[in-house]
């Protein structure tokens, strides 16, 4: 069904930025326009979602042309999902930012390229085009590049360099990969490719080309080999940011692993192993590299690596069951993980500081914000019935069903890392008492009552989503189960935006 409001979460966030651009000093006016743009993003990804659950498939063709020649935008169940999930991600993000940034940092543009960047986000998982993916995805990459660098301090030019770097390989190959398949293909709408992929005989040429988008979208989620430049560069924005790049970056990688290989390159056995080896060993190394970290931002980097392979190792079974873990855990995973760093981003606040070694006392000083944390903290670990334990069924289930014991195995042990390391850091952050050498710098309360508000509101809007998750896990397997189906069998989506071309 051809609907033109599919572009709506685009054109929101688009305008927002721009609205913004007309009151460059102005921060406080910026402050609200973010809000205000975020939450009518909400509202459009909400009717968008329902639409979707109950219409079905919803396409629009860019300047009225018909696919496959013009740019096609496809609202699926998992685009419009994850539209959805950005919008209320965007939305405490926003709220978060206009009370812990400095206004210098303002200045310098940052809730424009903000808005920027989620409307490269949405674009992203809208596009039905294989090139407008990688426009959007250089929209993600300078955008977040800008927010990354933002007050100019050494350490965030550094882990920038290594950012930029390595995303700019990562489109290379991407880009790289683009180009073959339209060489043998002719085509770059993704529907039109997934008809025409199969007629090509060089079977060893398609091959090589899927591993092109393999290694370029495995560099922006983050697997094995190709994480290191996470750890490095997350740590050393300021916390609004770090949240966004935390709980959204790594997932766009995610979902067009997920879009590309259900869609275009059907994995064949190699590809599947390859995935699965990858997703065992970045399970391992994040975990591993948790357990030493004693930087609560950095300890949550490496488990983002960790979980990301989960997601991987779901991907790499390609059966209805264990792409159904997936999609729950990327669902779990961007709301999870967002609220993470907003709570090392108040943690600082309380304390000044994020190592662990020099915190302690905030249970006793903050009873009511650190239970609050503390359900947050459960949901990451996956204690049931919380958000993280259901997807970890499913995941279990198709492991099993595959005979993938390795991955049963990096699976255990992922979880039971993550769960020391959760532990050992609400010991030393909360029960302990604070080292008596070191002055505490509590900034959060002399703070005025409403700022307060603020800062803690994000983290109560993402904790009773994730709370809504886990509680109301039915009806989120529900959507996975559609999700699962629409990946499984392409028919639908390719029919949906060719029509009757298919023929």
């Amino acid at each position: 069904m051809i609907d033109n409001h599919i572009l709506a979460p685009i054109f929101v966030q688009l305008f927002t930025a721009i609205a913004q651009l007309m009151f460059w000093r102005k921060t406080v006016t910026q402050r609200f326009i973010s809000v205000g743009g975020s939450i009518i993003g909400l509202l459009v990804a909400i009717r968008l979602f329902s639409r979707v659950q109950t219409d079905g498939i919803l396409t629009m063709n860019a300047a009225n042309w018909d696919a496959p020649f013009g740019i096609v935008f496809v609202a699926d169940a998992l685009s419009v999902t994850l539209v959805l999930l950005t919008s209320i991600a965007a939305v405490a993000v926003a709220l978060f930012s206009s009370v812990s940034l400095s206004r210098q940092r303002m200045l310098y543009g940052y809730f424009p390229i903000f808005h920027f960047l989620i409307m490269g986000l949405q674009g992203a998982f809208l596009t039905g085009d294989i090139f407008n993916l990688y426009v959007y995805f250089e929209v993600i990459i300078i955008s977040s590049f800008v927010l990354m660098t933002l007050g100019g301090r050494k350490a965030q030019l550094e882990g920038a360099v290594k950012y930029m770097a390595m995303n700019i390989l990562a489109s290379m190959f991407f880009l790289t990969g683009i180009g073959i398949l339209y060489g043998i293909t002719g085509t770059l709408n993704m529907a039109d490719l997934a008809l025409k992929i199969q007629l090509v005989q060089n079977k060893t040429l398609v091959g090589i080309t899927s591993c092109f988008f393999i290694i370029g979208f495995g560099i922006k989620s983050a697997v094995f080999p190709l994480y290191y430049w996470l750890p490095s560069s997350y740590h050393t924005p300021p916390s609004a940011v770090a949240a966004t790049f935390g709980g959204l970056l790594t997932k766009v990688g995610i979902y067009a692993l997920i879009r590309v290989l259900s869609l275009i390159f059907i994995p064949d056995d190699f590809t599947r192993t390859l995935l699965m080896v990858i997703a065992v060993l970045t399970i391992i190394t994040g975990a591993f590299g948790a357990l030493i970290k004693t930087n609560v931002r950095r300890l949550f980097s490496y488990l983002i690596v960790c979980h990301i392979g989960f997601m991987v190792g779901g991907i790499a079974m390609f059966s209805k069951v264990a792409l159904m873990g997936t999609v729950f855990y990327l669902i779990h995973d961007i709301m999870v993980k967002t609220n993470m760093f907003l709570i090392a981003g108040l943690i600082r606040q309380l304390r000044g500081t994020l190592d662990m070694e020099k915190l302690g006392g905030l249970y006793r000083d903050y009873p009511k914000i650190s239970l609050l944390i503390a359900l947050v903290l459960f949901s990451l670990v996956g204690i049931p019935p919380l958000s993280g334990f259901w997807p970890k069924i499913f995941l279990f289930q198709g492991a099993f069903a595959t005979q993938q014991y390795f991955f049963v195995a990096a699976l255990v042990i992922g979880s039971f890392i993550t769960l020391y390391v959760i532990a050992k850091m609400w010991s030393q952050v909360f029960w302990k008492n604070p080292p008596q050498e070191d002055i505490i710098d509590d900034r959060f309360a002399p703070m005025p009552p409403y700022r307060k508000l603020l800062m803690v509101l994000p983290i109560v809007i993402l904790g009773v989503v994730t709370l809504y998750i886990g509680l109301n896990a039915e009806a989120i397997i529900n959507v996975t189960d559609k999700i699962s189906s629409q990946l499984m069998d392409n028919s639908a989506y390719i029919e949906a935006v060719l029509g009757d071309k298919t023929n």
